[in-house]
């Protein structure tokens, strides 16, 4: 899968680029897991969901709330995301081709492909 947006985390216009993650947070009853969906160009998160896990459905959730609230560029549109098994899976796939979002996922052997610290990845 290519890397389509080359750590170049900026966008000309709202829904061009999107970028998403995971992160948990513990509490008392185990951890929450939410999944974010952030537009480049605003540095919003136009898009979330949580759950008690962070498999694929998660995710979809995201993106599909991200697609609900903000007008997204047709095929223009970028989705990144690192290389875990919930990002790569056919689930995900399918969701982006039926909003007409392009894949992309980060390097592989770097230890972070957001701009922003992922208090999920440890120090």
């Amino acid at each position: 899968m290519p890397d389509l947006v080359g750590r170049d985390f900026t966008a000309a216009a709202p829904g061009e680029k999107l970028v998403g993650d995971i992160t948990y947070i513990p509490t008392g009853e185990g951890r929450l897991y939410p999944a974010t969906v952030i537009d480049c160009c605003t540095k919003e998160v136009v898009g979330y969901a949580m759950d008690d896990h962070y498999q694929a459905p998660l995710i979809s959730r995201a993106i599909r709330n991200a697609a609900r609230n903000r007008t997204l560029a047709g095929g223009a549109v970028f989705f990144y995301s690192a290389r875990g098994s919930n990002y790569m899976s056919a689930e995900y796939a399918s969701v982006l081709g039926e909003l007409g979002l392009r894949r992309s996922a980060g390097r592989t052997g770097t230890a972070s492909t957001t701009p922003w610290p992922n208090p999920s990845s440890g120090p």
